[in-house]
């Protein structure tokens, strides 16, 4: 580089020297400087050129293994981008592959754990479905599987294979039932003793025999065994005891599940029925024995009650028409009934005016049907009185159920049930009398007013003919 920086400074010299004009003769000492500085460019111009020339040689030489160098380089560039490319597709595949691989494990994750709480479920569901003494033959492999999904010390596998087990023994059960499973256990007899014996399951229905006690096997409410309800009938009864000791006999099959045993315990009696309404149930009994006697008086009283014939009836209108006093008088006395006894008091006021006799008719059918109508009010209160008995009987039977609800709980469903169904007692009862009373008071009162509308159309008639012959006598 110095070199060519030297060539350049002597060009640049040497040009203006050459084109300006002729210099002034000088002396001869600066002639031979300038000339020597000439001989040292030139030399050192030549030293330049010789050694451009041999860096160009040198370029020359060295340029074409530099050039087959790079191409070679190249080469490895390009192969190692197309390892890199491979390298890449590789594990673009491999992650792409990885992806596919965990979203798997994560689905069958997901379906081990549904096949999990499926099998839990119907486990679950299995075990419900079992009678309480099967229970006892089946409860081992069905709680280690219930426990093992609780355990977080057990792997996936082990907690499969206990509930691949517990579900084994549920088809074995259901094996077994076909012909009926009979097995060993332990149940409670009616007395509170777990007794040891032997349990046959047909189908829903168990049943259990030994030391001494032999009948249908059932659960109760709060007990984890089951429990025993022997046989009352004493044939069945032993024909079962036979059974079960392998003797002979055959084993006694309710269709009904015990229904019509449940029925059969729970008829009662009219008292029994009574007496479950509690301390209301004895105002009704009052009020539906005082309709009775009620009814009863004031049925005879209507019944007995005669009426005058129409024949008898119209011979009095006639004696008053021809103007016979007496005789129509005494025609009035023999009619019967209070009609006749009103009658007799208007042909006794024959002689007098038409307003004496009116008052002295009016006064005898005012105390017939007082006396017609008398009682006829108890009727209507007992029917208003008896429902309302009932429900007062229903509000106090339902406040007991709920205090027992707070001193037990709602666990017994039976129980509850059972003191409502007691509480509704006093209604229907109540219903029971109200409804025939208020039919009697109706029927009864209609037979009042029939008695004391005749008694007027009598009254009417007879006033009208005492009318007619008062006029006559006029004109």
């Amino acid at each position: 580089m110095n070199t060519i920086l030297a060539i350049l400074s002597l060009a640049l010299l040497q040009s203006p020297a050459s084109s300006a004009a002729p210099a002034p003769q000088a002396t001869d000492a600066p002639k031979a400087t300038f000339g020597t500085a000439a001989s040292q460019v030139e030399n050192q111009l030549a030293a330049a050129l010789n050694e451009l020339s041999v860096l160009r040689e040198r370029v020359a030489t060295e340029k074409v293994p530099l050039t087959r160098r790079i191409g070679e380089l190249e080469n490895q560039l390009i192969e190692a981008r197309q390892k890199l490319q491979q390298v890449q597709r590789v594990a673009d595949s491999r992650a792409l592959d990885l992806t596919n691989l965990s979203n798997e494990i994560k689905g069958r994750q997901e379906e081990v754990n549904y096949l999990s709480n499926l099998m839990l479920e119907y486990l679950r569901n299995a075990e419900s479905g079992m009678h309480i003494a099967e229970l006892q033959r089946w409860r081992g492999p069905l709680e280690q599987a219930r426990l093992a999904a609780d355990n977080s010390s057990l792997g996936k596998r082990d907690v499969f294979e206990k509930q691949l087990a517990a579900l084994t023994a549920t088809i074995d059960r259901l094996e077994d039932s076909f012909g009926g499973a009979r097995f060993d256990g332990t149940a409670v007899d009616p007395a509170g003793q777990v007794v040891q014996g032997k349990f046959l399951v047909l189908g829903p229905a168990a049943f259990f025999g030994g030391q001494g006690v032999t009948g249908i096997a059932e659960q109760k409410l709060g007990s984890l065994e089951p429990n025993v309800t022997p046989y009352k009938d004493p044939l069945t009864a032993k024909a079962a005891t036979d059974w079960f000791a392998g003797t002979s006999g055959s084993i006694p099959f309710d269709p009904t599940m015990g229904t019509a045993d449940k029925i059969a315990q729970s008829e009662e009696t009219v008292v029994e029925h009574f007496l479950k309404g509690g301390p209301v149930m004895w105002p009704i009994l009052a009020v539906a024995i005082l309709v009775a006697i009620v009814t009863l008086i004031k049925w005879l009283t209507m019944v007995l009650i005669r009426t005058p014939s129409r024949r008898r009836f119209q011979a009095v209108l006639k004696a008053i028409a021809e103007h016979d006093d007496a005789k129509a008088q005494d025609l009035a006395a023999k009619l019967p009934g209070p009609t006749g006894r009103m009658v007799a008091a208007g042909a006794s006021c024959l002689s007098l005016s038409r307003e004496v006799m009116e008052e002295q008719m009016f006064e005898v059918m005012q105390k017939t049907k007082s006396r017609v109508n008398s009682m006829l009010p108890l009727l209507a209160i007992s029917a208003a009185a008896a429902p309302l008995l009932g429900l007062l009987g229903t509000v106090t039977g339902i406040m007991d159920t709920f205090k027992a609800i707070e001193i037990y709980g709602t666990g017994d469903v039976k129980t509850l049930s059972g003191g409502i169904s007691e509480a509704l007692i006093t209604t229907e009862y109540g219903l029971i009398v109200a409804i025939p009373a208020l039919l009697l008071h109706a029927i009864l009162s209609a037979q009042a007013r029939g008695i004391t509308s005749r008694m007027e159309a009598s009254g009417l008639a007879f006033i009208n003919e005492f009318l007619k012959r008062s006029a006559t006598q006029g004109s």
